[in-house]
């Protein structure tokens, strides 16, 4: 194999890599910044956590089995985002335990609701959207869905660039 062609698997690897951790990184700045996470919100930074060990790993074997676990790392990205938005724009339901329906907080006495009190500091539920892009609609779950897509088809190229 040529130097080029060597590389030409790591390239979309490293821009799905990379793209993981800057979205990641972008979740940690907005939580820096008093946007608390909804469970779901976590939910979605596991599998850019995980691409970005995949990547890491790819980037020095090449393996096609690490570029078809990236990709399906993204494909399930996708999936949690693409749920998480529906709940949002209240398309479909979301788990009860992160929804404003009120069964989640039954058990909870309102002592327990009040900040410092032993209770939740800031319950953040999943059906509420904290931050849209300038009114356009698209929440961090839309984006998080949108360059999931992205990046599950740059590690098809690399998987399909990659040796066996």
């Amino acid at each position: 194999m040529t130097e080029s062609s060597d590389f030409a698997p790591k390239q979309p690897a490293l821009a799905a890599t990379l793209g993981s951790f800057a979205l990641l990184a972008g979740a940690f700045v907005f939580q820096a910044f008093g946007y608390a996470p909804c469970p779901m919100c976590l939910w979605q930074r596991w599998p850019h956590a995980i691409a970005i060990v995949i990547g890491l790993l790819f980037l020095t074997t090449r393996l096609r089995a690490l570029a078809a676990l990236g990709a399906l790392s993204m494909l399930v990205s996708a999936g949690l985002g693409l749920f998480h938005a529906g709940v949002e724009q209240r398309w479909w339901s979301g788990p009860s335990s992160c929804t404003g329906s009120g069964d989640t907080l039954s058990g909870l006495s309102g002592t327990e609701l009040l900040p410092g009190a032993g209770g939740p500091s800031h319950l953040v539920l999943c059906d509420e959207i904290v931050w849209d892009t300038w009114g356009l609609g698209i929440t961090m779950a839309g984006w998080n869905f949108l360059f999931s897509l992205l990046f599950l088809a740059l590690w098809l190229v690399a998987l399909r660039k990659a040796r066996a």
